[in-house]
């Protein structure tokens, strides 16, 4: 399959909101059920450029297919961490997608001067911790019964990685 990592940009806002949305509809592994308005998602993204924070995007043929971006905690004492999300389109998975966007993403991480990365993760989403693992994160707690969809709860792990300077 051919796909391209790229930074996001303000041309890419609706294919990203599309994605997200999809992605959000599946109600299985990001914390929305649908994305967010259009306006909330235009103002994280240029606060994501506007920052220089590490915001990549998966395009095939041209299209929005998954993003993965670090975004920062608002607060001095973290300047040096931020907070990992991802996503794929479900036909896009299992195609080394995610891992491209993960070692582009954390790559960045690094070059911007961050040293932790942090993330939740629904405890049974065994695709994306694997994956995770594999880059180094390492579970540091559970949040218990920390998502409720439909009803049913779920428990988030807490998954960090350091980056070596």
């Amino acid at each position: 399959m051919n796909y391209e990592i790229v930074s996001i940009t303000e041309k890419h806002i609706d294919g990203f909101w599309r994605a997200v949305d999809s992605v959000a509809k599946e109600e299985l592994y990001i914390a929305f059920l649908e994305a967010p308005p259009i306006e909330k998602t235009q103002s994280y993204i240029f606060e994501q450029l506007q920052n220089n924070m590490p915001h990549y995007i998966a395009l095939v043929n041209g299209d929005v297919v998954g993003w993965c971006d670090i975004s920062s905690k608002h607060r001095p004492v973290f300047v040096h961490s931020g907070i990992l999300g991802m996503g794929l389109i479900s036909q896009y998975r299992g195609k080394g997608i995610g891992r491209a966007m993960m070692q582009v993403t954390l790559s960045k991480a690094k070059e911007i001067g961050l040293t932790r990365v942090e993330l939740e993760v629904r405890e049974k989403n065994a695709r994306a911790i694997e994956l995770y693992k594999k880059f180094g994160f390492i579970v540091e707690g559970i949040k218990r019964n920390s998502t409720k969809v439909n009803g049913v709860y779920e428990n988030d792990l807490v998954m960090g990685l350091l980056l070596e300077s």
